[in-house]
């Protein structure tokens, strides 16, 4: 890597950005699906930035225990205080702690990146919950007066339970969908809101984000065995199902369901399908009905013609640049070259390169 870093750094030369560092991530066996979203998540500048204050003010419990945010804390925070501008680091301990607690990434087998972000994402919440649980218990057993002074920690309002804890994680990926159902026959509309960490979309041939967007959004009519009850007219209707999004995240993650399980085969097959994702998305069809601005900013990539076996890499945008991360190399892309990850548009074709998660920010939220 020595001879790539200092490759890098001359394709960049001045215009390398100030304190920023590329770092390639060693490969411990197959664990390029967590070389590949760890990347993207390092170039979330906003998730980054969170993460390292979260160390910066959590050291003294780094040592005490150690659990999977700590072990990625400690990563992000090796790279970014690196005095080499390029080079490769080996994130090792984060690894072994990663198979030390879930069975499912044990192994040498290939594993799919979208479970590890999932899972990642959801662990990083449960420990940070957990933390602030522990905290507040901490409060209820201080002295009784620094209670009273403080006033009641779990005031909950109309006898309602109390409100989830909203982390630095939630308040980057997290969105609110809204699932609409109204009832054909007295048209009452009945909406059930349910969060997420990203939107996992069917795909079609030769299609785009927007029109995978319209489909995931499009109205659905309940009807024969499918019928939906309705509390007004206490009996079973017809019915139109559509999902919206209520509240657009900070960091818009979609993952392209490339790999579906066909029946007549007994078995997943992985889609290649042309799947054009713009470099600016405009989410429209929200809630607001307001159209809301993304800036593509990383994309993990699934290289190979199968489901099971295969390879990711990521392509990053940082300060303006376009960054291709394979493991341990790192080397500069043209803008241009984006667009060759958009799939294939013949069923059998050479390219097994596909886009398969994206990472959007809003706009407004760079500002």
């Amino acid at each position: 890597m020595g001879a790539a870093g200092s490759k890098l750094e001359k394709a960049l030369g001045d215009q390398f950005p100030e304190g920023e560092r590329y770092f390639g991530l060693e490969n411990f066996g197959n664990t390029c699906y967590c070389n590949s979203v760890l990347q993207a998540l390092y170039f979330c500048v906003p998730f980054r930035e969170q993460l390292l204050d979260y160390y910066g003010n959590n050291k003294s419990l780094t040592d005490a225990e150690e659990n999977l945010l700590t072990c990625l804390a400690d990563l992000f925070s090796q790279i970014s205080s690196q005095k080499k501008k390029t080079g490769v680091i080996a994130p090792k301990r984060f690894v072994q702690r990663l198979k030390k607690q879930n069975e499912l990434f044990r192994s040498y087998m290939h594993q799919d990146a979208h479970e590890f972000l999932n899972f990642l994402l959801n662990e990083l919440v449960d420990i940070l919950e957990k933390e602030d649980q522990a905290a507040k218990n901490d409060e209820e057993t201080s002295p009784p007066s620094e209670k009273v002074a403080n006033g009641p920690k779990n005031g909950l309002s109309n006898g309602a339970k109390k409100e989830p804890l909203v982390t630095w994680v939630h308040k980057n990926f997290q969105g609110i969908l809204t699932n609409e159902t109204r009832c054909l026959q007295c048209e009452t509309v009945t909406a059930r809101d349910e969060t997420f960490f990203d939107l996992s979309l069917d795909i079609e041939q030769n299609s785009s984000i927007t029109s995978c967007l319209k489909n995931f959004s499009s109205t659905e009519t309940l009807n024969a065995e499918d019928k939906f009850f309705c509390d007004k007219c206490c009996s079973l209707q017809e019915a139109q199902k559509r999902m919206k999004i209520k509240k657009p995240p900070h960091i818009l993650v979609i993952h392209l369901k490339r790999f579906k399980y066909i029946e007549q085969l007994g078995r997943y097959k992985k889609l290649s399908y042309r799947v054009v994702f713009p470099l600016e998305l405009k989410l429209s069809d929200t809630v607001e009905e307001a159209d809301i601005e993304y800036s593509l900013f990383a994309v993990v990539v699934h290289v190979g013609s199968g489901p099971n076996h295969g390879h990711y890499v990521s392509l990053v945008k940082s300060h303006n640049h376009w960054l291709f991360f394979d493991d341990e190399n790192v080397e500069m892309i043209d803008e241009s070259a984006v667009q060759t990850f958009f799939g294939s548009s013949q069923e059998y074709s050479s390219n097994t390169d596909h886009g398969y998660i994206l990472f959007y920010e809003s706009i407004a939220n760079r500002n």
